[in-house]
């Protein structure tokens, strides 16, 4: 059985979902396609289908998990266009916004920006032990709501 990688949360039919180190917004994460597709337009209905669950499934969970008040899902792709070959692939950065400040073991997650564009510039990494914590309570939310569905 192949290893995932430290950041990995869970996984769908057709995407996956990885915690970014960054946690100024708490819960940020990406949601990347499993396969290599360089353009929306060349989803499939099924990936679409799919795609649509999975934010069902997050944002309610990160709502009962953190407290999130709503979600800027941004799908830019500009990085891989900065090198000389690009290679680009569907992917989508999640970072859900709060208007009360968010505490979650113990730390406080304050976003600053609510209720406008987020910032661009943030680099907030939290522990190793913040970190697994926030992708067990992520997975612990998301297996909430399929029980409740």
């Amino acid at each position: 059985m192949e290893s995932k990688p430290r950041d990995f949360i869970f996984e769908t039919k057709y995407w996956e979902i990885y915690l970014n180190p960054d946690q100024y917004y708490l819960g940020r994460c990406v949601v990347a396609t499993k396969r290599d597709v360089g353009e929306m337009s060349l989803l499939t209905d099924e990936e679409w289908l799919d795609f649509a669950d999975l934010v069902r499934k997050i944002e309610s969970g990160f709502k009962k998990a953190f407290g999130a008040t709503m979600f800027n899902w941004t799908c830019l792709m500009n990085n891989a266009y900065q090198k000389e070959n690009p290679h680009p692939r569907v992917h989508w950065h999640l970072r859900p916004r709060y208007k009360n400040t968010a505490e979650f073991a113990g730390i406080k997650f304050e976003d600053k920006e609510f209720g406008h564009h987020y910032a661009r510039s943030t680099e907030s990494p939290v522990s190793e032990e913040i970190f697994n914590k926030i992708i067990k309570a992520i997975r612990n939310a998301v297996l909430n709501y399929l029980e409740t569905r």
